[in-house]
């Protein structure tokens, strides 16, 4: 049960990475800064499409990915679409991997240290998911900082999560 609600909670929020790259007017607004704000939206970008990929796609899924974190942080005015391909890959790792994953799987522990601790796996997802929405907030005050433009409608609905039913109310 765990193992699809974290599935729907990722594959909510990629989609919204998705939806505000493409909500940038123009590539270039992407990179742009301003003060007070350390990172730029497509860095925001290549570090959440990276982390997915490589700690859970690649850690948990074995889909050969090779991580280049100082790349996330260094590379400047890529084009959109490569930032929408790096999503997209990042959906299809996770989306691979969480269904392969059983409930049981989550109680073991992750195979990695992360940050000289051990965590089990459940505890571990939850976390990339808490630490993916709180980037994806900051891109989306980026955006809106840099182009005057308003929210993503329905980036964060609960509609998209596995246990929403409709209601009349």
């Amino acid at each position: 049960m765990l193992t699809a609600s974290l599935a729907a909670i990722y594959a909510r929020d990629l989609a919204a990475l998705r939806a505000e790259l493409e909500a940038y007017p123009a590539d270039g607004d992407l990179w742009r800064t301003v003060p007070g704000i350390a990172n730029a939206g497509g860095t925001l970008a290549l570090h959440l499409s990276g982390n997915l990929q490589h700690f859970i796609g690649a850690v948990l899924g074995d889909t050969g990915y090779v991580r280049n974190r100082d790349r996330e942080f260094s590379a400047r005015d890529l084009p959109r679409a490569e930032l929408l391909q790096d999503a997209d890959a990042a959906a299809a790792a996770v989306a691979g991997t969480l269904a392969r994953l059983t409930d049981s799987d989550l109680a073991k522990e992750y195979p990695l240290t992360v940050a000289t601790v051990r965590l089990n796996t459940g505890d571990f997802l939850t976390h990339l998911a808490v630490h993916f929405a709180y980037h994806l907030g900051q891109l989306d005050y980026h955006r809106r900082t840099v182009t005057g433009a308003g929210p993503v409608a329905g980036a964060l609905s609960p509609m998209r999560l596995a246990s929403a039913v409709k209601t009349d109310g």
